[in-house]
């Protein structure tokens, strides 16, 4: 597995991290995580080189931390470097941030993070740190021994982000980069800005939730006729690592051939040549003439309030792009969705400024509403 040092000082951090916001559940139940599975992920992870472990408050509606907490008891502290985030969302008053923080050391079985976040940082959850003093707050827990090393995870525009990275002082950032955002997201000029300011890059979404494990019939044949024994996703994490101020590259693998493959990708690492980088952008046009929803899964606009599987719905709509198959389509939709369909949604609008990739998600339901109705 391939190893990046951080900083220059002594921590070595596996290029590719193990993000812990997909692990493998029971019956479709995002807080309901099957432990066996999601453990044999975390011992192979480890038995493999992989050392970065990365997960927030709210993943798996709040089991997350509280499975890998478990999980991570037979190691040795020192065998891995561990990530969590402080959820602006979930902070009202300045108390919330000890309260929070004490909540996650005890449900990671931790003394301290190697890697603390403010999560999810966009325009207002950084105006709303600053009122509360959120960046004062971690670093008081640097300065006690509790956190190593302080950075954000970021959602937003470039302005925002040059913002954010003036007004403090941060040891990283956390990105959302993949051959597809580059541009469409302008990811581009994120990974700049964090260049310019010498702010080491922590990549996330570099398969983009999945899709690009899936990028369409056209942006497939570019890839397959160019390496035909690798994976899609072999593509996205390769163009992920590939950059030079990436320090870690996190995938939220859900199963053990994710994991494997992922894992042989990092290994014996071969970084892209500039023919592939040209070819990637060709895949990434042809990925967005598709129809489909950039919907990446992270939840982050659940739950619904009326009911609606806002990222499944999503899902199946986008498999319905990828196949064209309406029967397929309908009988799915009928048998996953006959409570939880985009008929519930009542454009309350609640959902769509947590939404990292911007989503007009109450037109996409009634467009995909629509759909279902004509079938």
């Amino acid at each position: 597995m391939l190893k990046k040092t951080f900083k220059n000082k002594s921590e070595s951090l596996s290029v590719l991290g193990l993000g812990c916001m997909r692990l493998p559940v029971l019956k479709g139940e995002d807080a309901a995580i099957d432990y066996d599975k999601a453990q044999e992920i975390v011992d192979f992870a480890l038995a493999n080189g992989i050392n970065y472990l990365d997960t927030a408050h709210g993943y798996h509606s709040g089991e997350s931390q509280k499975f890998l907490g478990k999980a991570l008891v037979k190691y040795p502290r020192d065998a891995y470097y561990l990530a969590t985030k402080m959820p602006m969302w979930d902070v009202n008053t300045q108390e919330d941030l000890e309260k929070i923080f004490k909540l996650q050391l005890e449900y990671l079985n931790t003394d301290y993070f190697d890697f603390y976040l403010l999560h999810s940082l966009d325009k207002g959850n950084f105006e709303k740190s600053v009122d509360f003093g959120a960046y004062e707050f971690i670093s008081k827990m640097k300065a006690q021994g509790k956190i190593k090393y302080i950075g954000f995870s970021f959602h937003d525009t470039p302005d925002v982000l040059e913002q954010i990275v003036e007004k403090y002082d941060w040891d990283f950032a956390q990105l959302q980069i993949n051959y597809v955002d580059w541009k469409n997201q302008d990811a581009k000029r994120q990974y700049e800005i964090l260049e310019e300011h010498d702010i080491p890059c922590i990549i996330m979404e570099p398969v983009r939730g999945g899709a690009l494990a899936s990028p369409g019939k056209k942006a497939r044949e570019l890839l397959k006729k160019a390496k035909p024994g690798k994976s899609m996703a072999s593509w996205a994490i390769r163009y992920a690592a590939s950059l030079p101020n990436v320090i870690t590259v996190l995938s939220g693998m859900s199963n053990m051939e994710q994991l494997k493959d992922n894992i042989e990708t990092c290994t014996d690492f071969e970084p892209l040549s500039q023919a592939e980088f040209t070819l990637l952008e060709k895949a990434a046009r042809e990925f967005n003439r598709k129809d489909m929803i950039p919907c990446t899964a992270c939840r982050y606009c659940m739950d619904c309030s009326f009911g609606v599987d806002i990222p499944g719905v999503f899902k199946l709509y986008n498999s319905y792009v990828e196949s064209k198959n309406k029967e397929e389509f309908l009988a799915a939709y009928k048998q996953t969705h006959t409570d939880s369909g985009a008929e519930n949604c009542t454009k309350c609008e609640q959902c769509t400024p947590r939404c990292p990739q911007v989503i007009d998600i109450p037109g996409e339901l009634e467009k995909i509403k629509n759909l279902v109705t004509k079938m």
